[in-house]
């Protein structure tokens, strides 16, 4: 009764307020309770095809290779250390059912609960169904463990990994947990728990229980996070269960009062517990969906053993196909090295060159060295000697194994569990090293989207703002000296002007960024051309102390370095007006603005060379990035003759394709740029010399390989239009760059 209740509830109340939660020891209560689903009766009516399968509980059903729903449950928490008790609770007409499963499992009788009820009319609810496990459990006695609630009539997709959930740091620390995944375009909100989540903190704001239904009185939401019946609960929220159940069966625990609800779902309560906010709730985004929830009928249910089946045949892995994801490398075209200094910027991305990343499922997970950049065979020792000097002995797979390393943290640390599976991942390139076009970067921009579509995330799990930084604190890890700008630029593409002004990193943790039509480059810089060292080396290289000064506050360096800047602010509205002749003289500018700055001595005399030669030879030329290599333009007219000079020194001379993404195009209409979008950064990690002689060891920079030309995949290969590299889907003008 009421009194019993009440009684049970303050001595928890007491226990758990002198008590931890013992992290790593939790009570496992499995509801499956439920009675006369749509499902069972569907099966009924499936004609004799189903006749096996009729009286069998939902939770009992077969899925594949004679597996049952609850099965897959009890293959995922039998083996958990951290689980050291379990529980199911039932009802009367199927608690033979579940006996039998019980014991053929080694779980005793005594662990199976029946709640008395033989239909949904005399049913108890799940509220009441799990305070009657944690009675017989005798949790109340002595209420120190974390309880796992599932509900084992429905499931999770085929690759959860409860390992992963169990060792998610809230939960670690303390705290209860709930799982989500992203509603389908058939699911009804209506019929589901859906959650809104605080995007830093993961922190659970809001729970409503069936929103917009008649049961929630019409409350609605914008939010499509569906919550399963799947929760870790601490001590603390488990033992205000009893005084829910209580309170809901006296119409003090809804809105409006007076709302009494005498079969309270689990639902209820979560709503109930995160509206209170005496305990904090977090959430744990999934990639894949869970199944068979509520009123799901035969349809679902055969769907679900096809994909079951599908994915345990023989071969599968095999027959998911290899995916190739690229990443382009880039030319700082205007405003570099501001970048580092909190200016502004804008670079291009380039089709000459790219990195590409490939990933294909594996039993193991392994990483694959490449033959050339990687290697560990060679001729003799003298040849061993000579490449370890070319090349250093830094090459790819540093790269893939911090980039795998941050992947998997970062999706920990932001909630995503992701699914338990292997893989081989290896890398190509053909950006040439150590000449500043940001290769490095190419290779870990190209194996985190690669794990990314591997892992079927999108940009709800790893937001598009939170790329360009991910992919920083992957080389930071390895000690290289970087910037945002060839991030930023790599992980949105195209022609992007940036801005780094330190009052918005202050407020807002992130830059300013706009995509620039593809037009604009058209008309401003209609023929752009790269010349780069063919054996580049960093020995003799002097070192700069512009990064210490710039620290000190040196007037001279500040100053400078806001010049810098403007340059490319200046450049941004140049381009935008079709004015070559300025964005000839900003790039001039540029150049001697760096050097005025940084000195002829730290700049070296194969970077004033490369300069001076497009100079002297009618065009104009700027370092891309931090030396070794020059962007410029010229009169079509004077393109053979640049090239001849060039060439005749010894230097390797292209012409740039410019490339830009698929929605992006040469629309002359378009006008102006995209809409500022605010690009997630962390402003700390983002002030670093990104410049010649900024600093560092020559071998832990960033490694740009040569090799053998490498096609990119279809949906990579840009259209050529002249000597511009063009995407033929429509360009928004008006769209921001993060969907925000």
């Amino acid at each position: 009764g009421q009194n019993e209740t009440k009684r049970i509830s303050n001595e928890a109340a007491k226990r758990i307020s002198n008590a931890a939660a013992k992290v790593g020891e939790m009570l496992a209560i499995i509801l499956v309770s439920s009675v006369d689903s749509q499902l069972e009766a569907e099966l009924l009516d499936g004609g004799a095809e189903f006749r096996h399968l009729h009286g069998l509980p939902k939770a009992l059903l077969p899925i594949s290779g004679g597996k049952r729903v609850l099965d897959y449950w009890w293959g995922a928490i039998e083996g958990l250390r951290a689980i050291n008790e379990v529980m199911l609770v039932t009802n009367a007409k199927q608690f033979k059912h579940f006996e039998r499963w019980a014991t053929a499992r080694g779980i005793p009788v005594s662990h199976v609960v029946n709640d008395g009820s033989t239909t949904r009319s005399t049913s108890l609810g799940a509220a009441r169904d799990l305070l009657l496990g944690l009675r017989r459990a005798d949790w109340f006695a002595n209420p120190e463990k974390s309880v796992m609630v599932i509900a084992g009539d429905s499931l999770f997709h085929r690759e959860f990994d409860l390992v992963t959930v169990v060792n998610e740091s809230h939960v670690a620390s303390g705290s209860s947990l709930v799982v989500s995944y992203r509603l389908n375009q058939d699911e009804e909100p209506s019929t589901r728990g859906v959650i809104e989540v605080d995007e830093k903190t993961r922190q659970v704001v809001r729970f409503i229980e069936k929103p917009g239904s008649d049961r929630n009185r019409g409350v609605l939401t914008e939010s499509k996070l569906a919550c399963p019946l799947f929760y870790i609960l601490t001590p603390d929220v488990v033992g205000r269960l009893p005084t829910f159940i209580q309170a809901a069966g006296r119409g003090v625990a809804f809105y409006p009062p007076g709302l009494k609800v005498a079969k309270p779902s689990l639902g209820d309560f979560m709503e109930w517990i995160v509206a209170k906010a005496e305990s904090k709730v977090y959430a744990m985004a999934l990639p894949g969906v869970f199944r068979l929830i509520g009123n799901a009928g035969l349809r679902e249910y055969l769907d679900l053993v096809e994909s079951f089946e599908r994915v345990d045949a023989p071969g599968w892995a095999l027959g998911r196909g290899t995916v190739t994801v690229s990443a382009k490398a880039r030319l700082g075209l205007f405003g570099n090295p501001s970048d580092g200094y909190n200016g502004k910027t804008i670079a291009l991305t380039v089709a000459n060159f790219w990195a590409s990343a490939t990933i294909a499922p594996s039993d193991r997970l392994a990483l694959l060295p490449h033959p050339l950049f990687d290697p560990c065979d060679f001729g003799s020792l003298a040849d061993l000697c000579f490449i370890s000097k070319r090349e250093g002995y830094q090459g790819g797979m540093r790269l893939l194994q911090a980039a795998c390393k941050r992947f998997h943290e970062y999706c920990m640390e932001r909630g995503v569990a992701l699914p338990k599976r292997n893989f081989t991942l290896s890398y190509e390139t053909n950006v040439p090293r150590q000449v500043g076009l940001a290769g490095s970067s190419a290779i870990v921009t190209a194996a985190v989207r690669a794990l990314m579509r591997f892992y079927d995330l999108d940009s709800s799990h790893v937001a598009d703002a939170a790329l360009p930084s991910l992919v920083l604190s992957v080389e930071a890890e390895l000690g290289i000296v970087a910037g945002l700008q060839d991030r930023v630029v790599q992980a949105y593409e195209g022609l992007v002007y940036m801005d780094f002004a330190e009052e918005h990193f202050a407020e807002h943790g992130h830059g300013l960024y706009e995509r620039l039509p593809a037009s604009c480059l058209r008309r401003g810089l209609p023929l752009l051309f790269l010349a780069y060292c063919g054996e580049p080396s960093d020995s003799g290289r002097i070192h700069s102390d512009v990064k210490n000064r710039w620290t000190a506050g040196d007037p001279q360096v500040r100053d400078l370095m806001a010049l810098i800047a403007q340059v490319a602010e200046d450049a941004k509205r140049a381009l935008l007006d079709g004015d070559k002749v300025a964005c000839r003289s900003l790039m001039a500018r540029n150049f001697d603005l760096r050097r005025q700055l940084f000195g002829d001595d730290v700049l070296g005399p194969v970077n004033l060379e490369l300069v001076d030669v497009a100079h002297r030879h009618g065009g104009v030329a700027k370092l891309p990035g931090s030396g070794g290599a020059v962007c410029g333009t010229c009169d079509d007219d004077d393109l053979d003759v640049v090239r001849a000079a060039y060439e005749e020194r010894g230097f390797v001379f292209t012409v740039v394709e410019p490339y830009f993404p698929e929605h992006d195009d040469d629309d002359d209409a378009g006008g102006g740029a995209t809409s500022a979008a605010a690009v997630g950064a962390n402003p700390g990690s983002h002030l670093a010399l990104d410049t010649l002689g900024g600093g560092g060891n020559p071998l832990t920079r960033d490694f740009y390989g040569h090799g053998d030309i490498y096609e990119p995949p279809p949906e990579h290969s840009p259209r050529h239009v002249g000597r511009l590299s063009l995407n033929a889907a429509p360009f928004h003008p008006t769209s921001p760059l993060d969907g925000h």
